[in-house]
């Protein structure tokens, strides 16, 4: 019986390891096809801003997992970046204002871009001054040069549009730098170029903590509601593949139902490694800025007013001589399918 015990506890590790083994191989041969079974999209996306939280927390609480699909997100450094390209084929999401489908249509391309799903509905830049000034007023830009971006882009139309508003001409009253990249206007501004200059977020945070500059005023509170960031593919994209691009929408919609719900502290924490720069009381400061201004669209569904409140802002701008038809450059099927089929 003694000869029995040591040969009976060799059996019982000989089974234990050869469980665990077997256990292990089948856990390994499910991530091996869960990876497998996930499709890569790859989506050239504007910038890399704060600004486009509800993109990362869908990515980050794994709706897109969720949804089958692996995501390969590149920074395009600016909207004609990311059209490009989405008409070359090179991407094949694009992520930004949706003015750009405005100019490759009116361009007479057969293949044009068309948006099927909106992120933000308001603009997200901030105006940076080098001094702070809490009782800041639009007329203070009188005779002030200001950095304002690319010409034809959305955020420099948009501050244009804000000036009129204020009943300040852009042409006359104020010397707008259009000549900068928009990777390159803080550096610009930090350098001594500008009294002013609009940034998005993280970049304004940065600029202040370095004591550059200060915010003092936000366009898109300024500027109201209006069709702003969305995603876009080229038409033939979208006839071949209706099935990648409702499941990215659906992605979509799950993080924009998630940080309406969450707060700021929970937004912060779900995409922060998405900020790993940032210091993470920043990166709350940053997510209340934008949800309490309410930048970020309840839905993916882009409306006509709003689209048409767009193209008002880039006609008025002297960019557009002809304006395109909604009903061509937005989709709202998937998106309205989303909303509908998730709760």
């Amino acid at each position: 019986m003694k000869k029995l015990k040591p040969i009976l506890s060799f059996i019982l590790v000989i089974t234990l390891v050869a469980l665990l083994t077997t256990g292990c191989n089948q856990q390994e041969s499910k991530d091996v096809n869960k990876t497998k079974e996930l499709k890569k999209v790859t989506v050239s996306e504007v910038t890399h801003s704060v600004f486009y939280a509800p993109q990362y927390a869908a990515i980050s609480q794994g709706f897109f997992e969720e949804e089958g699909l692996d995501i390969e997100l590149i920074n395009g450094g600016g909207a004609d970046k990311v059209m490009t390209a989405v008409v070359s084929g090179q991407v094949d999401i694009g992520f930004s204002g949706c003015e750009q489908t405005v100019y490759v249509y009116n361009e007479g391309k057969e293949n044009y871009v068309i948006t099927f799903a909106q992120l933000t509905n308001k603009d997200g830049s901030f105006l940076v001054g080098r001094e702070p000034d809490p009782n800041f007023t639009f007329d203070k830009l009188i005779g002030k040069e200001v950095i304002g971006g690319r010409k034809g882009g959305m955020p420099e139309m948009t501050f244009e549009y804000v000036l009129k508003q204020q009943g300040i001409d852009p042409q006359k009253d104020v010397h707008i730098d259009t000549s900068i990249q928009f990777d390159s206007m803080a550096a610009a501004f930090k350098s001594g170029q500008g009294d002013y200059v609009t940034l998005f977020e993280p970049v304004a945070t940065q600029i202040e903590k370095d004591g550059s500059g200060y915010v003092v005023a936000s366009i898109g509170e300024a500027s109201g509601d209006v069709a702003y960031t969305a995603y876009n593919a080229s038409k033939n994209f979208i006839e071949k593949n209706p099935n990648v691009i409702q499941k990215f929408t659906n992605a979509i919609y799950k993080g924009q139902r998630w940080v309406e719900q969450a707060d700021y502290e929970e937004i912060a924490k779900a995409i922060h490694e998405f900020f790993p720069e940032m210091k993470f009381e920043d990166l709350v400061k940053v997510v209340q800025r934008y949800k309490d201004q309410d930048s970020w669209a309840k839905t993916p569904v882009m409306s006509k007013e709003s689209f048409e409140h767009m193209q008002n802002i880039i006609e008025d701008a002297g960019v557009i001589e002809k304006r395109a038809p909604y009903e061509k450059l937005v989709t709202t099927e998937f998106a309205e399918k989303a909303v509908q089929e998730i709760k």
